[in-house]
């Protein structure tokens, strides 16, 4: 490096949600110029674009809450064991407000490139507004679950209802989500993901027809949601240590442990009363306090399968569509398990109708509806709950150059290739939280990314304190790590599943090239080899 240049600042973070709030605050305390760009108005993240009907959290409140329990608003009181979004937006502006963050953020302003300067050990940054600036360390915290997609239908512009993204719910003038009134109208819901299933039942109440168009059925399990008294919330608040303790020992920072027996090993009777008890669990405990080969055994899945198949068939009255919504594609969590609230009684009304549009693909869309076959349903409302280009897919809509002009898109072209899912070779000084290959996308985010966002400023400390500018991984620790990443991930049944933690390539030959986007190896393990990369001097890591 011959030109020696100061950068305008040391750090960039990309992101005002929780992971990104957090680690912009932690880098200020630690005495480094840092400038947040997000394309919101404001922060929040997820919880500021998700303002649909239902939208809530299916991570308990509490174990969620990491600013409350790491002591930022230790005074804030859940009023639910799994909290709606209005409250989750509420939470992030007061932990904002507590940490101060908002003064180091351009809101309503999109990077558009960011391009390593090979000579001058920068990030060159080019930012929606024409901006220019320059950083030591590009740090992105864009979320796994932010690039909104929709499939590109025949003749949507055509239609002359209203139609959006669920995560681009239409606002009034002062940017609030307006509250559209489905009564009297024909209102058709593409998607039966997570975010699907707490769109439907809301719907379901008011609008005069609703269809449901579904491309593949995922397994739900019930929320089990329920408010918390003040007596409840004022134990909660005392174990607070007890709580982040436990939840960091846990696979998935999530209030669970799996069973320790294999499915095999207990009886049918012992099977089917463990299954009732989970079941009727709030949250996610029959996803991940199951038996412990849930993922890895295809006799143990099918065992709860089965028996979650049999719930289906008693809550929906309809044999011929409860089949239709019972998966064929996939195990049991092998996919996201979407929480629900009566999301399968919407199916006994007599406004609620399901088309299967994977049988009978939609054609196009016309001026008053969705055209199926020969046949038009005619809709006042299109809400499209198709989902997100995961993880990588917000990094992806950036013009990301690493050393020599290569484009992060063209290196991660057939998956991507990291160390710890942090950095990736190349790419000098360019940290990813909560992205590929590393403990936080298939976790709790509030806390695994926010544990995240402390171990890089512990990196960047180390580094200051030491003269050191440049950081980017070895080529053999990067290559252990994502043969480890993928090896790992090849022994789950989440294999063969088309889950949004799933890359696929077609090639021109015509392979197809499955790769993870995800870690699975649990968050514990995970952060031990952090620390011990970090207390070897950050072995893996080029340092200069």
């Amino acid at each position: 490096m011959s030109t020696i240049i100061t950068p305008d600042y040391d750090a960039v973070v990309i992101g005002a949600g929780v992971t990104g709030i957090y680690q912009t605050y932690l880098l200020d305390q630690n005495g480094m110029r840092v400038l947040g760009v997000d394309a919101a108005g404001d922060v929040g993240g997820t919880w500021y674009w998700n303002r649909y009907p239902g939208c809530r959290l299916d991570t308990e409140s509490y174990a969620y809450g990491y600013f409350a329990l790491k002591g930022i608003i230790p005074e804030w009181r859940w009023s639910e064991n799994f909290a709606g979004q209005p409250e989750m937006l509420r939470y992030v502006n007061v932990a904002a407000d507590k940490m101060d963050i908002r003064r180091f953020y351009k809101f309503n302003t999109k990077v558009v490139s960011a391009h390593y300067n090979d000579e001058g050990n920068v990030w060159d940054i080019r930012l929606d507004d024409g901006t220019d600036l320059t950083c030591r360390y590009l740090i992105s915290a864009t979320g796994p679950l932010s690039a909104s997609s929709i499939p590109d239908y025949k003749g949507l512009d055509l239609f002359q209802g209203e139609a959006f993204h669920s995560s681009r719910w239409p606002t009034d003038a002062e940017g609030k989500p307006r509250n559209i009134d489905f009564t009297g109208k024909r209102v058709g819901v593409i998607g039966t993901g997570a975010t699907g299933v707490q769109i439907i039942p809301i719907a379901a109440e008011t609008a005069q027809d609703l269809f449901v168009f579904q491309r593949t059925p995922n397994w739900c399990t019930p929320l089990g949601n329920s408010a918390l008294s003040d007596e409840e919330m004022d134990l909660i608040r005392t174990r607070y240590p007890t709580i982040l303790e436990y939840v960091k020992t846990t696979p998935t920072a999530f209030p669970y442990h799996r069973d320790n027996r294999k499915a095999s090993q207990v009886s049918e009777r012992e099977r089917t009363e463990f299954f009732e008890d989970l079941y009727d669990r709030p949250g996610y405990g029959i996803w991940l306090s199951g038996f412990r080969d849930l993922l890895l055994s295809k006799e143990s899945n099918q065992f709860l399968a089965d028996f979650v198949a049999g719930k289906i068939r008693q809550r929906v009255h309809d044999p011929k569509v409860a089949e239709k919504l019972i998966p064929v594609d996939h195990p049991f969590g092998a996919k996201r398990v979407p929480m629900e609230t009566n999301y399968y009684e919407a199916y006994n009304k007599d406004n609620v109708h399901l088309v299967d549009i994977k049988e009978t693909p939609i054609n196009e869309f016309v001026e008053n509806g969705a055209k199926i076959g020969d046949q038009i349903h005619a809709l006042d409302v299109i809400i499209f709950a198709t989902g997100f280009d995961g993880v990588t897919g917000s990094l992806d809509r950036i013009d990301i150059r690493g050393q020599g002009g290569q484009r992060l898109i063209d290196a991660w072209a057939e998956g991507p290739s990291t160390f710890l899912g942090l950095q990736a070779r190349g790419f000098p000084n360019f940290f990813t939280l909560v992205g590929p290959h590393n403990g936080s996308a298939f976790c709790n985010v509030g806390v695994c990314g926010a544990l995240q966002a402390e171990w890089v400023t512990r990196m960047l400390g180390y580094m200051k304190a030491r003269a050191l500018t440049f950081a980017q991984p070895e080529q053999a620790a990067e290559d252990e790590w994502t043969n480890a990443v993928y090896a790992d991930f090849a022994r789950t049944l989440m294999a063969d599943t088309n889950a949004w933690w799933i890359k696929v390539t077609h090639r021109p030959d015509g392979t197809v090239v499955r790769r993870t986007l995800v870690y699975v190896g649990g968050g514990p393990e995970y952060r031990k080899r952090c620390e011990e990369v970090a207390y070897s001097d950050y072995a893996g890591f080029e340092l200069s």
